[in-house]
């Protein structure tokens, strides 16, 4: 099978035919062996019962149904370990996204070889205040972060190459960095491709701005994890000695300053009576916390059942 089309989906019974028919014209168009997987978050609107409609119509339109919302993560990770294509495209269900560019992007992944191609939506139809603007700010801190220089991380229209969602794992609100999970995965491989987008047809937007601060607290959670994930100790070890000898280092000055006046007959306070001594106090109790958490990171992941999972590009 050429392609596998993953549309996550949360309520968006009336745009679903429309898509469904979209898409199947430009897959037939180009000869294409295709799938459909429409994947239901908990719809309430009446999307499974359109669903199973198109599939009785369409026998490459195939259906997951959650029981309740789940997010969009644990969505594609479904149709992730579902799709049989060669080339992974995944799209939103609200008609902003064209079907008609998944030709041009297949082809930049079958035939130019590239690992994922991401949608850019350069003249996005949405608010300037409320989307545009937190999106560019978003874009370029994610940019810095992770060192994927891609203008628009968290486009909805992207196209994977298969061994790369079977590859890695989509969890918690994680869908906005399958590109940055890719790479830790050894596929770095990553390109562009300029999109069009178009406005909201029918109903609402279903993320708030609220999905600015988490995929910033997100973007945090996958850096640390890649990066000191499988040694913690390298984190939490070397801040723990660094906290530990900033506090050893203020109580021998407190100690020496106080013997000093001592010797020469000049006035001093004593030591528990200065703030720096606290100061000093709570330096040395963190460093030791710091380095008691880095030690027991370091054991779990130790004993991890995954700590030895590489992915092999080939053997001879």
């Amino acid at each position: 099978m050429n392609i596998s089309i993953i549309v996550p989906l949360l309520n968006e019974r009336e745009s679903l035919n429309e898509l469904e028919q979209r898409i199947a014209s430009v897959m037939d168009g180009h000869g294409y062996s295709y799938e459909v997987i429409f994947v239901d978050d908990g719809s309430t609107d009446g999307s499974w019962d359109e669903i199973e409609s198109l599939g009785r119509k369409n026998a490459s339109v195939h259906g997951i149904r959650f029981r309740r919302n789940y997010g969009k993560s644990a969505a594609l990770f479904c149709g992730f370990r579902r799709a049989e294509g060669d080339v992974v495209v995944t799209m939103d269900a609200d008609l902003q996204d064209f079907p008609e560019e998944i030709p041009a992007m297949y082809e930049m992944i079958v035939r130019d070889g590239h690992d994922i191609v991401s949608g850019w939506t350069q003249h996005r139809q949405d608010n300037a205040l409320t989307k545009n603007l937190p999106s560019k700010l978003y874009n370029a801190t994610a940019r810095r972060i992770t060192g994927i220089r891609l203008h628009d991380m968290n486009c909805g229209l992207k196209a994977y190459r298969k061994d790369v969602v079977k590859s890695i794992e989509v969890y918690g609100e994680m869908h906005r960095y399958i590109p940055y999970l890719a790479k830790n995965a050894g596929f770095c491989d990553i390109t562009e491709k300029p999109t069009q987008h178009a406005k909201r047809k029918y109903g609402t937007s279903k993320f708030g701005m609220n999905r600015f601060v988490n995929g910033f607290l997100d973007l945090i959670s996958l850096w640390f994890l890649s990066t000191f994930g499988k040694k913690p100790m390298h984190f939490f070890g070397y801040s723990g000695i660094l906290m530990f000898l900033v506090g050893f280092v203020m109580t021998i000055w407190i100690i020496v300053a106080k013997l000093c006046a001592q010797g020469n007959g000049l006035p001093y306070r004593p030591v528990t009576d200065q703030p720096l001594f606290y100061l000093a106090l709570l330096a040395v109790v963190i460093g030791v916390i710091f380095f008691l958490a880095g030690f027991l990171g370091e054991m779990i992941s130790r004993n991890s059942a995954n700590r030895n999972d590489y992915n092999i590009k080939t053997e001879i």
